[in-house]
């Protein structure tokens, strides 16, 4: 993790996630970052089979044992075969969802137990823990308007946006219950306003994370 980033965008659904991340990316690519942009569950040719699987509901009827199962699977395909060799040539990974997804959709709604999802995870990333992670907060009946609005017509919801807006207030919840656990790596981001303002708030924890690092540095090769 020593040469390049690792940051995750987490969330309920409609919060903009992926619209953050590629006017994230631009700024950096446009000061001259190295910047690989990947989503999960997907990333890799491997992962991306399991992805059509996961958000059809084809796995649904397996419950979410079979879930997390699949999704971590999918992310250790992910991890080594993208995200891993990225941080490493010292690029900024942008990953839609990561670990914090399995914790909250299949731990904290899913009902599995956290040491289970907690032993699963630790085995699929395998140490590619994010430097950062993004939780962009949204009241879940906003963002399911989002989500809504966003659909191409014809366009059936999928496997989690269809669900009660009870469990997405679950899914908020323990999002933000994350963050409180996590305070060094999680910031949560105000994702109700408009797009620029979200994107302000988001550079801002980024670039901010970039120059702490490069102080770090500079300290170490002064002491050193």
């Amino acid at each position: 993790m020593a040469n390049g980033f690792f940051i995750t965008f987490e969330g309920g659904e409609g919060a903009g996630k992926s619209t953050q991340i590629k006017r994230l990316a631009e700024r950096l690519r446009a000061k001259k970052y190295d910047v690989l942009v990947t989503r999960e569950p997907g990333g890799s040719p491997g992962a991306e089979a399991v992805r059509h699987v996961l958000l059809s509901g084809a796995a649904e009827s397996f419950g979410p044992k079979m879930e997390a199962l699949l999704f971590a699977a999918a992310r250790s395909d992910h991890v080594e075969q993208v995200i891993r060799p990225a941080v490493e040539r010292g690029a900024i990974v942008l990953c839609d969802r990561f670990i914090d997804s399995s914790r909250v959709y299949q731990g904290a709604t899913g009902g599995l137990e956290p040491i289970f999802i907690d032993t699963l995870q630790r085995v699929a990333i395998n140490g590619m823990v994010p430097n950062l992670t993004l939780i962009l907060d949204i009241d879940p009946e906003e963002g399911l308007r989002r989500a809504t609005a966003r659909r191409n017509p014809g366009e059936t919801p999928d496997r989690f946006e269809k669900e009660t807006l009870a469990i997405h207030q679950q899914r908020r919840d323990a999002y933000l219950a994350i963050a409180k656990a996590e305070p060094r790596r999680c910031v949560v981001i105000d994702a109700s306003g408009d797009a620029d303002t979200v994107e302000h708030s988001v550079t801002d924890a980024v670039f901010a994370m970039l120059d702490k690092a490069k102080l770090a540095k500079t300290n170490h090769k002064a002491t050193a």
